[in-house]
């Protein structure tokens, strides 16, 4: 065959192979009834993988023009002009066609490597095994008597667990709430799901941080909204650059992530946050503040959030027992005005009819015990001894071909690598050496960087996780 598919942008190469094969029986080439050429040898021809042939195949099964003849091959239709032949719902067109967008290539392959190959994990946003309450959560449901209501639940979350949060939002993060201002959500990536959904429609302009978790988030485009960036400095965002922002485009709503920055650790100064609050009530810009981290605190004195110095309700609140609890109990919240925490609420309805009562009951229990005080005592001095282990292992294995900034507390360590490297085959070169991580493109607008998060990595393998990836650096230096 001298045809070859060639690059284009926003044709894939099964895409054009079916195409091209199409043309062919249309004029004839491949009549009704004749085999088209075996997936292996068509693709030792074209020069591409059999699964991009296997694609292409099923493409034109799709549209009724073959048929796979078991121990044969594919054959032409007998009747691909006719009106009987059954029709394939083409379900990879359908899969690629959908509004809601896939997670990005890296993220996936990232997820697949950490699952199934068994290597260091420094990628994970969760923390490790060993740090979760477990023998706190089996007391709680070994001694205490299960009275939370079977059948569906207020729309807005279990009551008893909607009273604690105010309880506990209160006195260690000054936050003003009452049980009719929050929303108990499926960890807080829902909860930004549900305001992107509820609150924003195509077209509309809205600010995140850059580097940011909201940048690698495909919520923002399958809602169809511009993103714009806000650099993150060493202490945050530059609240005038919003300005500038707004009025280019009209930004309708701010994602910042202000304590323990993911994934710069970064921490926004108080004169930042008071500017943005100042820059958010004089322009009408909403500010959605994602507040994970702050209970993990090294340095002693905890940052007052947004939503504690917000005195005209330009906030909404997200925050979640995901990071400092365990990721699989899946107790988020959102905090704001009752009319907008009632739309989310009923958004949220109509996709799970309202969150399972087991993990809220239990949640409830351990956010108001004492075991809750103690559990973050030891899990802040456990994430700091495993930070200052993974700063110790970059000074030993990369003798400073990487600068960082020491992270206050959270989980996350940003590194940027001195040397010019290309994001993707130092990621691949990493796996092969047996450690896996977030790579900065996927996080940011700029390559060379990378995100260690020293949570999830036992403490006796990140020195071993860092020496890896070292080597790894080295082959491409």
């Amino acid at each position: 065959m001298d045809w070859k598919p060639v690059p284009q942008k926003g044709t894939p190469y099964y895409k054009q192979i079916a195409e091209h094969l199409e043309r062919r029986i249309s004029y004839g080439e491949f009549p009704a009834g004749s085999f088209l050429p075996s997936e292996r040898t068509l693709a030792r021809e074209l020069n591409v993988n059999r699964s991009t042939i296997v694609a292409a195949y099923e493409e034109l099964r799709a549209a009724g023009l073959v048929e796979s003849i078991q121990g044969s091959g594919t054959r032409v239709s007998h009747d691909i002009w006719g009106l009987t032949k059954n029709r394939v719902p083409n379900w990879r067109h359908l899969v690629e066609s959908g509004s809601f967008l896939p997670n990005l290539p890296l993220i996936q392959r990232i997820r697949k490597e950490t699952q199934e190959n068994g290597l260091i994990d420094m990628a994970s946003g969760e923390l490790s095994a060993d740090l979760f309450p477990t023998a706190s959560f089996q007391t709680i449901m070994a001694t205490q008597q299960f009275d939370g209501h079977l059948g569906y639940d207020h729309p807005q979350g279990h009551f008893p667990l909607r009273e604690t949060i105010c309880q506990h939002v209160g006195s260690l993060k000054r936050i003003e709430a009452t049980p009719d201002s929050i929303l108990i959500t499926s960890g807080a990536q829902q909860a930004l799901h549900l305001v992107v959904q509820c609150l924003l429609k195509p077209g509309d302009a809205v600010a995140i941080e850059d580097p940011s978790y909201c940048y690698s988030l495909p919520l923002f485009q399958s809602a169809g909204l511009r993103t714009f960036l806000l650099p993150v400095e060493h202490d945050g965002i530059n609240p005038e650059e919003l300005i500038a922002l707004h009025r280019k485009h009209r930004i309708k709503m701010v994602f910042v992530n202000p304590t323990y920055q993911n994934p710069t650790g970064t921490t926004m100064s108080m004169e930042k946050r008071l500017r943005l609050l100042d820059i958010s009530t004089e322009y009408g810009i909403p500010i959605v503040e994602d507040d994970p981290y702050s209970l993990i605190t090294f340095a002693g004195q905890q940052m007052p959030t947004l939503k504690s110095l917000d005195r005209h309700g330009t906030v909404l609140y997200i925050s979640s027992l995901t990071k400092i609890v365990a990721s699989g109990l899946r107790i988020g919240w959102v905090i704001g005005p009752q009319t907008v925490i009632q739309r989310l609420a009923d958004a949220k309805q109509q996709v799970d009819f309202g969150h399972s009562i087991f993990p809220q009951w239990i949640a409830q229990r351990f956010l108001a015990s004492a075991e809750f005080d103690a559990h973050i005592e030891l899990l802040t001095d456990a994430l700091h001894h495993k930070r200052d282990a993974i700063l110790s292992a970059l000074t030993r294995h990369l003798k400073g071909q990487v600068d960082t900034q020491p992270p206050d507390g959270g989980i996350h360590l940003w590194c940027k690598i001195k040397a010019p490297v290309k994001d993707t085959p130092l990621l691949k070169e990493a796996i092969r050496a047996g450690v896996v991580y977030v790579p900065g493109n996927v996080l940011g607008s700029k390559e060379g960087y990378v995100r260690f998060t020293y949570g999830h990595a036992p403490l006796h393998l990140i020195d071993e996780a860092i020496e890896r990836f070292s080597q790894a650096l080295q082959k491409l230096l």
